[in-house]
């Protein structure tokens, strides 16, 4: 399950993603607009690949093109299930990719983000869908290097709203040397519609980038990707970026205050442009997708945190104060015609 578009279309006010509502970045939405669509890109990235190296201070070999962040995670899963992984680490609640990415391959599941065995471990920080730290990432600072493949999904760090660890600008990430990075600038820049992706691999690992070029299709980045991945190391765009969490840290106060003023129970720790929310009132799965329903027949589209394994739960991308409002207003219309509505308005 994703959030964005569906069968009815482009929602009005869309909850469901947590692209940055203050986009689209207008200098990165202008490159891709410009990009030459004509001719292939360069198959080898040679000039975007050193561009991202030095954006990140590494040697551009470290850098791996990928078609999305969900290619890359189902194309090293597959390099882990070819040197030999039994099984695959995963948070307390992910995103879906990882899991369907490890049983595509036959590779057992383990939850909490801890491996006892080779295999494959996963790590987002911020988390989706809580947008919280993961402890996974305290234990490979500090704990032993493990005989596994270990992934940071970077999505959503350019996002951070909490001052301490707020984007900057510049990628800072402190992490264990045999670790690495993916990241996927689209939902920063407010263009999650051009699907872009790299990953930094560690030091020292020559032969796994080997590997999993090997296993990439030719071109898996088109020529709008090129321009994606290449507007996002400018600095107009950097600062457009980080003038843009400004407003998203104000948007997410009111918008937690208005769920409050719901009566809905907002989860905390969130550092990021969205949270999850317990609706007020306690539904079975049936009355939760017809209030969802009746919703997104709205125009608000909300995200069903099940997939997540916390049903009952929604996640909500921070949307400007008219959508917020929006939201109110469609959600005490709806309740006021459902049965116990005092207990829900």
């Amino acid at each position: 399950m994703h959030g964005g578009p569906d069968a009815a279309g482009v929602p009005l006010h869309d909850f469901s993603t947590n692209s940055n509502a203050c986009g689209p970045c207008p200098e990165a939405l202008h490159a891709v607009q410009a990009a030459d669509a004509t001719r292939y890109p360069d198959p080898a990235y040679a000039a975007l690949r050193e561009g991202l190296g030095a954006f990140h201070g590494v040697p551009p070999a470290r850098i791996v093109l990928a078609a999305s962040a969900s290619e890359f995670i189902h194309r090293i899963t597959a390099l882990a299930a070819q040197q030999g992984a039994v099984q695959v680490a995963l948070p307390a609640h992910s995103y879906g990719d990882y899991a369907q990415a490890a049983q595509a391959r036959g590779l057992p599941v383990v939850r909490g983000g801890v491996v006892a065995a080779a295999g494959l471990q996963w790590a987002c920080e911020p988390s989706s869908p809580l947008g919280c730290t993961d402890p996974a990432v305290h234990r490979w600072r500090h704990g032993a290097t493990a005989p596994v493949l270990r992934v940071l999904d970077c999505a959503y760090a350019p996002l951070r709203l909490d001052e301490e660890g707020a984007w900057t600008g510049v990628p800072a990430l402190q992490l264990p040397p045999a670790c690495w990075q993916l990241w996927t600038p689209n939902k920063a820049l407010g263009l999650t519609g051009v699907r872009a992706a790299y990953a930094v691999a560690p030091a020292g690992m020559d032969a796994q980038v080997l590997a999993l070029n090997a296993l990439a299709p030719s071109w898996p980045v088109g020529a709008h990707g090129v321009a994606l991945l290449q507007a996002w190391m400018e600095p107009v765009v950097q600062q457009w970026l980080v003038h843009s969490l400004g407003s998203l840290r104000d948007w997410k106060a009111r918008q937690q205050g208005l769920c409050a003023e719901l009566g809905w129970q907002v989860q905390p720790g969130s550092l990021a442009n969205y949270f999850c929310a317990l609706p007020n009132g306690s539904h079975p799965p049936q009355a939760f997708a017809h209030m969802l329903d009746g919703l997104r027949n709205a125009g608000i589209k909300l995200r069903d945190c099940a997939s997540f394994g916390l049903p009952g739960q929604v996640r909500l991308g921070v949307l400007p104060p008219a959508s917020q409002d929006a939201l109110v207003a469609a959600w005490r219309a709806m309740v006021a015609t459902l049965p116990n509505q005092k207990d829900m308005a």
